[in-house]
Protein backbone atom coordinates (compact mmCIF):
# COMPACT_ATOMS: atom_id res chain seq x y z
CA UNK A 1 0.00 0.00 0.00
CA UNK A 2 1.66 3.20 -0.60
CA UNK A 3 1.90 5.89 2.43
CA UNK A 4 -0.45 8.45 0.21
CA UNK A 5 -3.37 6.38 0.25
CA UNK A 6 -3.45 4.76 3.52
CA UNK A 7 -6.02 7.30 5.27
CA UNK A 8 -8.35 6.37 1.64
CA UNK A 9 -8.54 2.78 1.77
CA UNK A 10 -8.95 2.65 5.35
CA UNK A 11 -12.41 5.30 5.03
CA UNK A 12 -10.52 8.75 6.94
CA UNK A 13 -10.18 11.25 5.14
CA UNK A 14 -7.66 11.98 2.56
CA UNK A 15 -3.66 13.55 3.65
CA UNK A 16 -2.83 16.80 2.37
CA UNK A 17 0.54 18.26 2.84
CA UNK A 18 0.80 20.81 5.62
CA UNK A 19 0.52 24.34 4.73
CA UNK A 20 -1.41 23.60 1.23
CA UNK A 21 -4.84 25.38 2.76
CA UNK A 22 -2.32 28.71 4.03
CA UNK A 23 -0.51 28.47 0.77
CA UNK A 24 -3.93 29.10 -1.20
CA UNK A 25 -4.89 31.15 0.82
CA UNK A 26 -1.70 33.71 0.16
CA UNK A 27 -2.37 33.48 -3.27
CA UNK A 28 -6.14 33.93 -3.29
CA UNK A 29 -5.03 37.37 -1.30
CA UNK A 30 -2.75 38.13 -4.04
CA UNK A 31 -4.67 37.71 -6.63
CA UNK A 32 -7.59 40.03 -5.32
CA UNK A 33 -5.00 42.59 -4.00
CA UNK A 34 -3.71 42.81 -7.60
CA UNK A 35 -7.37 43.81 -8.55
CA UNK A 36 -6.83 46.71 -6.54
CA UNK A 37 -4.12 48.61 -9.04
CA UNK A 38 -5.80 47.14 -11.90
CA UNK A 39 -9.54 48.67 -10.82
CA UNK A 40 -8.57 51.15 -9.11
CA UNK A 41 -8.12 54.30 -11.03
CA UNK A 42 -10.96 54.28 -13.18
CA UNK A 43 -12.86 54.10 -10.00
CA UNK A 44 -11.14 56.90 -8.09
CA UNK A 45 -10.85 58.98 -11.14
CA UNK A 46 -14.71 58.82 -12.10
CA UNK A 47 -16.28 61.82 -11.65
CA UNK A 48 -13.53 64.09 -11.34
CA UNK A 49 -12.38 65.22 -14.61
CA UNK A 50 -8.79 65.09 -14.15
CA UNK A 51 -6.83 62.28 -16.88
CA UNK A 52 -4.15 59.55 -15.78
CA UNK A 53 -0.85 58.89 -17.62
CA UNK A 54 -1.13 55.96 -19.72
CA UNK A 55 -0.87 52.33 -18.38
CA UNK A 56 -1.76 53.93 -14.63
CA UNK A 57 -3.02 50.35 -13.73
CA UNK A 58 0.10 48.21 -14.59
CA UNK A 59 2.19 51.16 -12.87
CA UNK A 60 0.17 51.04 -10.14
CA UNK A 61 0.55 47.14 -9.82
CA UNK A 62 4.65 47.48 -10.44
CA UNK A 63 4.87 50.57 -7.93
CA UNK A 64 2.85 47.97 -5.07
CA UNK A 65 4.74 44.96 -6.06
CA UNK A 66 8.04 47.63 -5.51
CA UNK A 67 7.17 48.47 -2.35
CA UNK A 68 6.50 44.88 -1.36
CA UNK A 69 9.71 43.98 -1.98
CA UNK A 70 11.80 46.61 -0.01
CA UNK A 71 9.63 46.05 3.03
CA UNK A 72 10.50 41.90 3.04
CA UNK A 73 14.17 42.46 3.65
CA UNK A 74 13.77 45.23 5.21
CA UNK A 75 11.82 43.52 8.01
CA UNK A 76 13.88 40.42 8.24
CA UNK A 77 17.11 42.44 9.04
CA UNK A 78 15.18 44.03 11.69
CA UNK A 79 13.05 41.24 13.67
CA UNK A 80 16.33 39.54 13.16
CA UNK A 81 18.26 42.18 15.11
CA UNK A 82 15.58 42.01 17.99
CA UNK A 83 15.86 38.38 18.21
CA UNK A 84 19.61 38.48 18.42
CA UNK A 85 19.02 40.77 22.04
CA UNK A 86 15.76 38.02 23.06
CA UNK A 87 17.33 36.21 25.98
CA UNK A 88 16.78 32.33 25.64
CA UNK A 89 15.72 33.10 21.91
CA UNK A 90 15.86 29.49 20.00
CA UNK A 91 18.86 29.46 16.59
CA UNK A 92 15.99 28.13 15.01
CA UNK A 93 15.29 30.89 12.11
CA UNK A 94 12.29 30.67 8.87
CA UNK A 95 13.71 31.48 5.70
CA UNK A 96 14.81 34.17 4.18
CA UNK A 97 12.18 35.61 1.35
CA UNK A 98 14.72 38.27 0.79
CA UNK A 99 16.19 36.64 -2.45
CA UNK A 100 12.77 36.24 -4.28
CA UNK A 101 11.68 39.85 -3.02
CA UNK A 102 14.95 41.02 -4.70
CA UNK A 103 13.67 39.26 -7.54
CA UNK A 104 10.87 40.83 -7.69
CA UNK A 105 11.90 44.37 -6.87
CA UNK A 106 14.26 43.75 -9.81
CA UNK A 107 11.31 42.83 -12.48
CA UNK A 108 9.22 45.79 -11.02
CA UNK A 109 12.07 48.28 -11.39
CA UNK A 110 13.29 47.00 -14.64
CA UNK A 111 9.33 47.04 -16.00
CA UNK A 112 8.90 51.06 -14.29
CA UNK A 113 12.84 51.78 -16.02
CA UNK A 114 10.60 50.36 -19.57
CA UNK A 115 8.51 52.81 -18.97
CA UNK A 116 10.52 56.12 -18.11
CA UNK A 117 12.90 55.05 -21.16
CA UNK A 118 9.88 55.56 -23.31
CA UNK A 119 9.05 59.07 -22.27
CA UNK A 120 6.68 57.67 -19.37
CA UNK A 121 4.51 55.86 -22.08
CA UNK A 122 3.89 52.20 -22.09
CA UNK A 123 5.91 50.41 -24.21
CA UNK A 124 4.73 48.05 -26.99
CA UNK A 125 7.81 46.88 -28.42
CA UNK A 126 11.65 46.80 -27.64
CA UNK A 127 12.50 48.97 -29.89
CA UNK A 128 9.97 51.66 -28.45
CA UNK A 129 12.53 52.20 -25.32
CA UNK A 130 15.73 54.10 -25.51
CA UNK A 131 17.92 52.94 -23.12
CA UNK A 132 20.75 55.04 -23.52
CA UNK A 133 18.20 58.15 -22.40
CA UNK A 134 17.75 56.92 -18.80
CA UNK A 135 21.47 58.35 -18.35
CA UNK A 136 20.18 61.82 -19.73
CA UNK A 137 16.78 62.63 -17.15
CA UNK A 138 16.74 62.72 -13.46
CA UNK A 139 13.70 60.41 -13.52
CA UNK A 140 15.98 57.59 -15.55
CA UNK A 141 19.38 57.68 -13.25
CA UNK A 142 17.04 56.68 -10.24
CA UNK A 143 14.73 54.30 -11.94
CA UNK A 144 18.55 52.71 -13.11
CA UNK A 145 19.77 53.27 -9.61
CA UNK A 146 16.67 51.04 -8.25
CA UNK A 147 17.22 48.46 -10.49
CA UNK A 148 20.48 47.88 -9.61
CA UNK A 149 19.66 48.50 -6.25
CA UNK A 150 17.67 45.47 -6.11
CA UNK A 151 19.97 43.73 -8.33
CA UNK A 152 22.74 43.84 -5.61
CA UNK A 153 20.40 43.83 -2.53
CA UNK A 154 19.92 39.96 -4.05
CA UNK A 155 23.49 38.78 -4.33
CA UNK A 156 23.51 40.18 -1.03
CA UNK A 157 20.62 38.03 0.11
CA UNK A 158 22.33 34.67 -1.08
CA UNK A 159 26.08 35.53 0.46
CA UNK A 160 27.56 34.98 3.83
CA UNK A 161 26.47 38.47 4.57
CA UNK A 162 23.00 39.21 4.11
CA UNK A 163 22.59 42.09 6.55
CA UNK A 164 24.82 44.00 3.77
CA UNK A 165 21.68 44.40 2.06
CA UNK A 166 20.94 47.24 3.86
CA UNK A 167 22.87 49.55 1.58
CA UNK A 168 21.08 48.83 -1.80
CA UNK A 169 17.59 48.94 0.10
CA UNK A 170 19.00 52.20 1.62
CA UNK A 171 19.15 53.35 -2.02
CA UNK A 172 16.39 52.10 -2.72
CA UNK A 173 14.42 54.35 -0.61
CA UNK A 174 16.50 57.39 -1.26
CA UNK A 175 15.68 56.57 -5.06
CA UNK A 176 12.18 56.74 -4.08
CA UNK A 177 11.78 60.19 -1.86
CA UNK A 178 13.69 61.30 -4.89
CA UNK A 179 11.82 60.62 -7.69
CA UNK A 180 8.59 61.35 -5.69
CA UNK A 181 9.80 65.23 -5.65
CA UNK A 182 10.66 66.48 -9.11
CA UNK A 183 12.99 69.35 -8.70
CA UNK A 184 10.03 71.46 -9.77
CA UNK A 185 8.24 71.09 -6.83
CA UNK A 186 8.35 73.74 -3.77
CA UNK A 187 11.03 72.85 -1.71
CA UNK A 188 11.50 69.64 -2.69
CA UNK A 189 14.15 68.50 -0.50
CA UNK A 190 11.99 68.78 2.31
CA UNK A 191 9.40 66.31 0.32
CA UNK A 192 12.08 63.79 0.02
CA UNK A 193 13.00 63.77 3.43
CA UNK A 194 9.64 63.66 4.81
CA UNK A 195 8.86 60.51 2.09
CA UNK A 196 12.27 59.00 2.76
CA UNK A 197 11.96 58.80 6.73
CA UNK A 198 8.02 57.65 5.82
CA UNK A 199 8.94 54.89 3.38
CA UNK A 200 11.59 53.59 5.90
CA UNK A 201 9.32 53.66 9.08
CA UNK A 202 6.30 51.88 6.59
CA UNK A 203 9.05 49.28 5.60
CA UNK A 204 9.83 48.38 9.24
CA UNK A 205 6.70 48.59 10.01
CA UNK A 206 4.75 45.83 7.66
CA UNK A 207 7.73 43.42 7.19
CA UNK A 208 8.99 43.67 10.53
CA UNK A 209 5.36 42.29 11.65
CA UNK A 210 5.35 40.07 8.70
CA UNK A 211 8.87 38.49 9.73
CA UNK A 212 8.01 38.34 13.59
CA UNK A 213 5.20 36.41 13.01
CA UNK A 214 7.03 34.07 10.79
CA UNK A 215 9.78 33.78 13.32
CA UNK A 216 6.93 32.97 15.92
CA UNK A 217 5.51 30.53 14.33
CA UNK A 218 9.35 28.34 13.55
CA UNK A 219 10.47 29.24 17.79
CA UNK A 220 6.60 27.79 18.84
CA UNK A 221 4.84 28.37 21.59
CA UNK A 222 7.87 29.83 23.59
CA UNK A 223 8.23 32.78 26.20
CA UNK A 224 11.07 34.12 23.76
CA UNK A 225 8.17 34.05 21.20
CA UNK A 226 6.53 36.67 23.99
CA UNK A 227 9.39 38.58 24.19
CA UNK A 228 10.43 38.77 20.65
CA UNK A 229 6.80 40.14 19.68
CA UNK A 230 6.81 42.35 22.74
CA UNK A 231 9.73 44.13 21.47
CA UNK A 232 8.46 44.30 17.94
CA UNK A 233 5.22 45.76 19.50
CA UNK A 234 7.41 48.59 21.54
CA UNK A 235 9.21 50.13 18.42
CA UNK A 236 6.17 49.68 16.09
CA UNK A 237 4.33 52.50 18.44
CA UNK A 238 7.21 54.60 17.57
CA UNK A 239 7.12 53.89 13.63
CA UNK A 240 3.20 54.96 13.57
CA UNK A 241 3.66 57.80 14.88
CA UNK A 242 6.43 59.17 13.31
CA UNK A 243 4.62 57.70 9.87
CA UNK A 244 1.68 59.41 10.53
CA UNK A 245 3.35 63.00 11.35
CA UNK A 246 5.12 62.43 8.14
CA UNK A 247 2.02 61.53 5.99
CA UNK A 248 0.25 64.17 7.72
CA UNK A 249 2.96 66.68 6.80
CA UNK A 250 3.26 65.54 2.95
CA UNK A 251 -0.17 65.68 2.59
CA UNK A 252 0.10 69.22 3.76
CA UNK A 253 2.17 70.43 1.36
CA UNK A 254 0.70 69.06 -1.42
CA UNK A 255 -2.97 69.90 -0.34
CA UNK A 256 -3.51 72.89 1.39
CA UNK A 257 -5.53 72.94 4.84
CA UNK A 258 -8.07 75.00 3.26
CA UNK A 259 -8.46 72.90 0.61
CA UNK A 260 -7.82 69.03 1.99
CA UNK A 261 -11.60 68.29 2.64
CA UNK A 262 -13.15 69.12 -0.76
CA UNK A 263 -9.73 67.48 -2.80
CA UNK A 264 -10.50 64.20 -0.54
CA UNK A 265 -13.42 63.40 -2.25
CA UNK A 266 -13.00 65.83 -5.74
CA UNK A 267 -9.89 64.08 -6.75
CA UNK A 268 -8.73 61.13 -7.30
CA UNK A 269 -5.72 61.44 -5.31
CA UNK A 270 -7.80 62.78 -2.73
CA UNK A 271 -10.43 59.78 -2.91
CA UNK A 272 -6.78 57.07 -2.42
CA UNK A 273 -5.37 58.79 0.48
CA UNK A 274 -8.91 58.56 2.16
CA UNK A 275 -9.01 55.15 1.83
CA UNK A 276 -5.24 54.84 2.46
CA UNK A 277 -6.30 56.62 5.98
CA UNK A 278 -9.04 54.55 6.67
CA UNK A 279 -7.50 51.30 6.60
CA UNK A 280 -4.77 52.34 8.32
CA UNK A 281 -6.69 53.31 11.11
CA UNK A 282 -8.30 49.62 10.94
CA UNK A 283 -4.44 48.48 10.98
CA UNK A 284 -3.69 50.81 14.30
CA UNK A 285 -7.18 49.32 15.58
CA UNK A 286 -5.25 45.81 15.29
CA UNK A 287 -2.15 46.70 16.60
CA UNK A 288 -3.86 47.91 19.77
CA UNK A 289 -5.89 44.76 20.19
CA UNK A 290 -2.53 42.84 19.46
CA UNK A 291 -0.71 44.68 22.34
CA UNK A 292 -3.54 44.36 24.86
CA UNK A 293 -3.81 41.00 24.16
CA UNK A 294 -0.26 41.21 24.62
CA UNK A 295 -0.44 42.85 27.74
CA UNK A 296 -3.29 40.90 29.63
CA UNK A 297 -3.96 37.82 28.34
CA UNK A 298 -3.09 34.91 30.03
CA UNK A 299 -0.99 33.61 26.95
CA UNK A 300 0.73 36.30 25.49
CA UNK A 301 0.67 34.88 22.30
CA UNK A 302 -3.03 35.03 21.33
CA UNK A 303 -1.91 38.55 20.00
CA UNK A 304 -0.95 36.64 17.30
CA UNK A 305 -4.85 36.31 15.51
CA UNK A 306 -5.01 40.02 15.46
CA UNK A 307 -1.69 40.20 14.68
CA UNK A 308 -2.12 38.48 11.33
CA UNK A 309 -5.26 40.41 10.64
CA UNK A 310 -3.02 43.26 10.65
CA UNK A 311 -0.23 41.90 8.03
CA UNK A 312 -3.12 41.41 5.83
CA UNK A 313 -4.52 44.60 6.38
CA UNK A 314 -0.99 46.17 6.36
CA UNK A 315 -0.52 44.30 2.85
CA UNK A 316 -3.93 46.03 1.09
CA UNK A 317 -1.81 49.08 2.53
CA UNK A 318 1.04 48.80 0.54
CA UNK A 319 -1.06 48.19 -2.82
CA UNK A 320 -2.94 50.92 -2.08
CA UNK A 321 0.29 53.00 -1.50
CA UNK A 322 0.98 51.85 -4.87
CA UNK A 323 -1.72 52.83 -6.67
CA UNK A 324 -1.51 56.13 -4.93
CA UNK A 325 1.94 56.99 -6.71
CA UNK A 326 1.09 56.42 -10.00
CA UNK A 327 -2.36 58.63 -9.88
CA UNK A 328 -2.41 62.33 -10.73
CA UNK A 329 -1.13 64.92 -7.67
CA UNK A 330 -3.80 67.38 -7.29
CA UNK A 331 -3.10 70.87 -8.15
CA UNK A 332 -2.47 73.16 -5.19
CA UNK A 333 -5.87 75.63 -5.18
Amino acid sequence: MRPGTEAADTGGPPTRRPGTGRAVAVLVLVALGALIPLLGPSTALHGTGEAAAPGVGGIALLRAVLFAALCVPVGELFVNRLARSVPGAPPAAPRSWAPYAAAAGFVAALGLASVVATGNLVPHSLADIDVGGLYESRDGKLALIEVNAFLVAGLCARSARPAAQVWPLAAVVAAEALRAHPATEQSPLIGSGLTLVHLTCAALWVGGLLYALRTLRRWGPTEAGAALLGRYARVAVVLLAVITATGVCSTLRRMPPGTVLDQLTATAYGRVLLAKVLLVAVVAALALWARFRLRRAPDPLTACSPARAEVVALGVVVVVSGLLTALPVPIRW
